[in-house]
């Protein structure tokens, strides 16, 4: 017979199970996602050629905060991490409670977003009704994230190379255009002049959203084995891994192809890949299913041990901390979020809902951060960890998380004021 317990002895823990490589292919997996196949052509049609450098200005702009999730995860490897985090720094159980809803919040969102999305990739193969589609793919990616860490992360982790097979197949196709490079290089950097640096920031504002991905990480480090060194050096190696991968695609994309057919394309890696394959778009269409099933699991484990984390602390109910003694996995905590995921996916417009969800992690980047430079700055305060950085790092990374927060909504309020009626 399967037993349940709550937290409080070994039944009650979640299994730590997971290598190093695993989970630098989760966090990947997570951070790739479905977003680089189409954000190129939104990049390009703000900062022009000078794409690759908001590809890199954004990388600069995450690393502030990927690299404050490294010392905070080496420091505190638990589930529910940015609560955790929060708690401790300011000692406000409601403001951390808020905190851990919120990345919740995110992930569900994103989840059923990227499951919406999927409907329309498969009926580039055959037509699918809507509804149960969405319901049946919901339900299976739960199981699998019910299934055991282990096995979710392995089939993550099969499906990130999926994903990164599609970019190395960019790479293949569209190198040989790089003989071109040397010619096209002036063009593609800026000279720093007013307008293009606004233009190549303000590009970099889009790319900065394909950097998300690398706090999903902190929420399974309990389940990850040697968590306070394994954690700083997963998290700093997805950042460098897509940081390469982004500015070569970008290079390529650019060089490959004129900017106004870049810049207007909702699959710039199609095109691309169209010079050497007839069949480019079922190729792309066939990854990006890939990339959202990757997406939406890596999503639904990790909401769910958020909510394990706040169940076992007493700021949820603590039925969600129950963790299943065959998986070892919190399936209470699942099943309700694969309710969530699944009411999001069927009934909710998503499109504004996604945007409110970047937002929603850049404020959780401004807060966590800004909880590292309460920790330094304490009297008490210990290099007590495997990882650490100067304190300009989460400074910068509070200021600049904040700096990106109000300038989206800035621009929310001005496009609403624009289509206001007079």
């Amino acid at each position: 017979m399967t037993r349940q317990t709550a937290t409080g002895g070994p039944d009650g823990e979640l299994k730590r199970a997971l290598s190093l490589p695993l989970i630098i292919l989760y966090g990947v997996g997570t951070t790739v996602g479905a977003g680089i196949y189409v954000l190129v052509g939104e990049v390009a049609a703000i900062a022009g050629a000078s794409a690759p450098f908001s590809f890199l200005v954004a990388a600069v702009l995450a690393g502030l905060s990927a690299f404050s999730f490294a010392e905070l995860c080496g420091r505190y490897p638990k589930s529910a991490g940015e609560a955790l985090y929060v708690q401790i720094a300011f000692r406000r159980t409601q403001l951390a409670t808020a905190v851990g809803l919120l990345v919740i919040t995110a992930g569900a969102i994103s989840a059923a977003t990227v499951i919406r999305g999927s409907v329309g990739y498969l009926n580039e193969f055959f037509a699918v009704p809507t509804v149960p589609t969405l319901i049946g793919l919901t339900v299976l990616l739960g199981l699998i994230a019910a299934w055991g860490i282990v096995e979710a992360t392995l089939v993550a982790a099969i499906l990130t190379i999926v994903e990164l097979g599609g970019l190395g197949l960019v790479i293949w196709v569209g190198g040989p255009t790089l003989v071109d490079l040397p010619a096209k290089l002036p063009a593609m950097i800026p000279d720093w002049g007013a307008a293009p640096a606004v233009a190549v920031v303000a590009g970099a504002v889009v790319a900065f959203f394909a950097f998300i991905g690398f706090e999903d990480m902190v929420n399974v480090a309990e389940e990850v084995r040697g968590a306070p060194r394994a954690m700083p050096i997963a998290i700093i190696t997805t950042l460098f891994v897509t940081t390469v991968l982004y500015i070569v695609v970008t290079v390529i994309a650019v060089v490959a192809l004129p900017l106004s057919e870049l810049a207007g394309s909702d699959a710039p890696l199609a095109r691309v890949l169209e010079r050497g394959f007839a069949g480019a778009p079922l190729i792309i269409s066939a990854i990006s299913i890939v990339a959202i099933a990757n997406g939406a699991l890596i999503q639904m484990v990790m909401a769910s041990r958020v909510l394990y984390g706040l169940g076992r602390s007493g700021q949820l109910p603590a039925f969600l901390a129950t963790v299943n003694h065959r998986t070892r996995t919190p399936l209470y905590a699942t099943v309700l979020i694969v309710v969530v995921i699944a009411v999001l996916a069927t009934t909710i417009p998503l499109g504004s809902l996604a945007k409110a969800a970047s937002i929603a992690i850049l404020v959780v980047f401004a807060t966590v951060t800004l909880a590292l430079v309460v920790i330094k700055r304490r009297a008490d305060h210990r290099e007590d960890t495997t990882f650490t950085v100067p304190l300009a790092v989460p400074l910068l990374g509070f200021l600049a998380s904040a700096a990106v927060v109000t300038f989206e909504i800035v621009r929310w309020i001005t496009a609403f004021a624009a289509s206001a009626p007079i």
